[in-house]
């Protein structure tokens, strides 16, 4: 075995301690799984995260840490790691975009309010490689899809709720997620999970397993899998607004010629190919995974170690575009080449909506070796390799500009980002006659970054005849008819060149419609690579006081080098009581998929659907519309706390400031058109076309990444628990308020910078309570959330104040025996949903589709776990 000096005394306990099941104080299921006899003992509990020296307990930590338990991330019904997190953890939140591209299969989340790519996330203390996907809007957040992580791989995980860039780099601004594998040589566990909503639709089933195997004497080879399969929901209705409606019953659609058509409304049942009601449903995609994970080590002697640790996962998904109707510019008559006409009805007799396809593999290998030196120091050199790729598929549309030679399937690329990277870190203790022995760690890294758009086939970006107007020369400048319109018009055609409604007239979209590919000029690798160092250095300086002081430097090829440092300190007040605190800076450099991607998609910039196109801020659009080169983000974050618990009471309360400076946003959408009367959206246009983009003509807005603007956001985590008996009650609060804190018009409108500040409630909290009844156990747990606004209009002037929404849970488990336990329970067992959406979505949604309040309504499950 590994000599037993200080550091490895930590890593082992609090490794120790995720086994044990020691739940964090500031955590929203703190306790919730122990007996009393542990809650009791709660605060002797010990953290590794934020601290690179000898274990803390989770009250005389210098930073806020949430500690979740295997028995707490089982607890939840969810087959997804990050709605695990959302449930546990009250800063944590999550989105459910069902339209929105690839989001609608990697979901964005926040931490503290800020986008998840302002999280550091670690697997065994280690970096994550991040998702493939560059989210198209607002924050154009491309972090690590922690959904690739099942829940049945990890004995623990640790949520470090402060600024850390100095001790762990870039990206950790609002915090850091550390998720602890399972690291048993034996034994081994199976669940199955099953549910659906009260709805009726969403069906779910869950398989996940653990094994461990020995490896001789000396090592453990620890394996996990997840099988997880979800059926679509709708929560929408029939799309019917002013401009077209579907729903005949509607004085709207009583008004719709289309609907009087037998064959037209019998089209309309298998528009969207989804098997709904309605031609656009509103829901969670359809989404099955296979997921697998390997944690092992081997000790060759007392003073090295090998670990190896890694996954493969293959996901794949499916959901809804907006509805094509007639007459939307997508579906309009053509003048073919003999003069006759053609519409696209004649593929789609209803219209269609889009089926968009993701196909995600994931892909990690982590190796090194740790030990200790003969003078005590201790190493850790590892390297690490980390994939992931989206593979698209379109079907169900066309690309309008080829007519009636176009294909109603598409594969319109593939995104790929791979990261290397290889690390060195010591650590050694020494004796300066201070109170106690001083740590000081240092180390060194180096990475390379890649992100890859590969190209699409060719019917999904090219630009058919269609795509400009009179394409077969039929009509001259003057309106007249040209000896080849005459010609047509000689076999039988209607063509009237006088008419500017004849459909010789008729331009429309390029490309997959809903998705264009990645043409040549759009595809190809961005990289960069990037060398750092840091040190670090801690010590109890007496017997109350605690210090602790980092410092990181960080090169980028591509953007230059930053200095970030941070000190924290805890102060024992009492023997109940503690104060801690931090003031640290941080940055984040824009990846290099956030300064390659590439996107036209459908996006509602007034309530209207509009194709928009995202283009590289470096990229010849992005210079002709005034876009500046990206540079990285930088924060000074403050964090004061105190700590305490009186027999058992435990309570923890924290305030923390992030000043976040050159915030990376998207600019909101700028109006693009051929309409020579609006002189700001022919201007843009007009560079379009200069830059060369295909089919210019046809999109109606365009938007680039930028650092925008500065934030300042503050919060409050307080938390507090109790035991009586054998009840544990918690309770856990979080108060968020992000602000603009520089003038942010020249780059968002007034309905973008109202959104930003208010969107997300500032206030949420979950209370739980917990009794055993001998091998019956009975949890109740309470979601709040607190009032929150939404802008309707472009100029902010009309808005929606949503009312606070309160989700109950209830489930209770019986322990059949010593190895098999089974539950049953519900998700907001009283069905409830956030207010109704009142104009800022549209085409048959109910609720707001961005509302991070869940509004898919009440959801039952039965699980099944044994251990053996």
């Amino acid at each position: 075995m590994l000599k037993q000096n200080k550091l490895s005394k930590a890593i082992k306990t609090g490794l120790m301690t995720c086994a044990m099941g020691s739940v964090a104080i500031s955590s929203a299921m703190a306790q919730e799984t122990q007996t009393p006899d542990e809650a009791a003992a709660t605060y002797e509990k010990v953290v590794i995260t934020g601290s690179r020296g000898a274990p803390r307990s989770l009250a005389d930590s210098p930073v806020p840490v949430d500690v979740l338990s295997e028995d707490d991330l089982a607890s939840v019904p969810f087959s997804d790691t990050n709605d695990i997190l959302k449930t546990l953890v009250p800063s944590y939140s999550l989105q459910r975009q069902p339209i929105s591209d690839g989001a609608s299969f990697i979901r964005p989340a926040t931490l503290r309010g800020m986008p998840t790519d302002k999280t550091l996330v670690l697997v065994n203390s280690k970096r994550r490689h991040r998702s493939a996907l560059v989210q198209i809007g607002g924050s154009g957040t491309q972090g690590p899809d922690i959904a690739t992580i099942p829940s049945s791989a990890l004995k623990g995980v640790e949520v470090l709720r402060d600024g850390a860039a100095a001790q762990y780099g870039s990206d950790a601004i609002a915090g850091v997620i550390n998720f602890v594998l399972k690291d048993n040589d034996e034994g081994g566990s199976f669940s199955v999970d099953a549910g659906q909503y009260y709805e009726g639709d969403g069906e779910q089933i869950t398989l996940t397993g653990n094994i461990g195997f020995s490896l001789g004497d000396n090592g453990f080879l620890s394996l996990s899998a997840e099988y997880a399969d979800s059926d679509s929901t709708n929560r929408g209705e029939q799309y019917c607004e002013d401009w077209w409606c579907g729903d005949a019953s509607d004085p709207r659609g009583a008004a719709n010629p289309y609907l009087s058509d037998p064959d037209f409304v019998a089209g309309m049942e298998n528009a969207n190919l989804g098997g709904e009601d309605v031609v656009q449903p509103w829901g969670q995609p359809n989404t099955s995974a296979t997921r697998v994970f390997f944690n092992s080590g081997y000790e060759f002697n007392d003073d090295m170690k090998f670990y190896a640790f890694g996954n493969y996962s293959e996901s794949e998904g499916d959901a809804s575009f907006y509805y094509r109707y007639p007459g939307n510019g997508t579906i309009e008559d053509l003048r073919q080449e003999d003069g006759s006409i053609y519409s696209p009805l004649e593929k789609f007799p209803g219209g269609f909506t889009p089926r968009f396809f993701g196909d995600i593999t994931d892909f990690s290998l982590v190796t090194g070796l740790e030990g200790e030196f003969a003078n005590g120091m201790t190493y850790d050199f590892s390297g690490r390799y980390g994939s992931n790729e989206i593979e698209y598929t379109l079907k169900n549309t066309i690309n309008p500009s080829m007519g009636a030679d176009s294909p109603t399937s598409f594969h319109p690329g593939d995104l790929v980002n791979e990261e290397l990277q290889f690390s060195a870190d010591f650590t050694k203790y020494f004796d300066f006659g201070l109170y106690s022995d001083v740590l000081f760690a240092f180390g060194a890294t180096y990475m390379e970054e890649t992100y890859e758009l590969k190209g699409g086939d060719e019917a999904s970006y090219s630009a058919g005849a269609y795509a400009t107007s009179d394409p077969w020369g039929f009509c001259d400048d003057a309106g007249g008819t040209t000896a080849a319109g005459l010609a047509v018009i000689t076999g039988g055609s209607t063509l009237d060149c006088s008419n500017a409604d004849d459909p010789v007239y008729t331009a429309v979209g390029v490309g997959s419609n809903g998705f264009p590919g990645y043409s040549p000029e759009y595809s190809g690798e961005y990289e960069r690579d990037m060398h750092g160092i840091y040190a670090d250095v801690s010590s109890d300086v007496s017997e109350d006081l605690f210090l602790q002081a980092a410092m990181r430097y960080e090169d980028y090829s591509d953007f230059g080098s930053e200095l970030v440092g941070k000190l924290a300190f805890k102060y024992t007040l009492s023997d109940e009581f503690n104060m801690r605190g931090s003031v640290g800076t941080g940055f984040r450099a824009p990846t290099p998929g956030q300064q390659g991607t590439t996107n036209v998609s459908t996006r509602l910039p007034d309530g209207l659907p509009v194709a928009t196109g995202l283009f590289p801020a470096l990229s010849a659009v992005g210079q002709a519309l005034g876009a500046e080169a990206l540079k990285p983000e930088k924060s000074l974050n403050y964090s004061l706390g105190v700590t305490g618990s009186i027999d058992d009471l435990n309570v923890t309360l924290d305030f923390y400031r992030i000043e976040l400076e050159d915030r990376f946003y998207a600019v909101s959408t700028l109006d693009v058109s051929t309409d020579e009367t609006d002189a700001d959206a022919y201007a843009n246009f007009l560079k379009l076309e200069a830059a060369g983009v295909a089919g210019a003509n046809t999109i109606g807005g365009v938007n680039y990444f930028q650092n925008a603007f500065d934030t300042v956001t503050n919060g409050m985590d307080f938390v507090v628990t109790y035991t009586m008996g054998d009840t544990v009650l918690s309770t856990s609060v979080n108060y968020n308020k992000t602000e603009i804190d520089s003038d942010a018009s020249a780059y968002l409108n007034a309905e973008d910078q109202f959104d930003l500040e208010n969107a997300i409630p500032e206030w949420r909290g979950v209370a739980s309570a917990k009794h055993s009844f001998d091998d019956l156990t009975l949890l109740v747990r309470a979601n709040v959330y607190g009032s929150y606004e939404n802008a309707i209009s472009s100029d902010a002037t009309t808005r929606q104040e949503y009312d606070p929404t309160v989700f109950f849970d209830l489930e209770a488990s019986y322990q059949i025996s010593e190895n098999v336990t089974i539950a049953a329970g519900a998700r907001n067992i009283f069905d409830e949903y956030p207010d109704k959406d009142d104009g800022d979505d549209c085409c048959g949604a109910v609720y707001w589709s961005s509302n991070i309040v869940d509004w898919q309504g009440g959801y039952y499950y039965m699980r099944l776990n044994t251990v053996f």
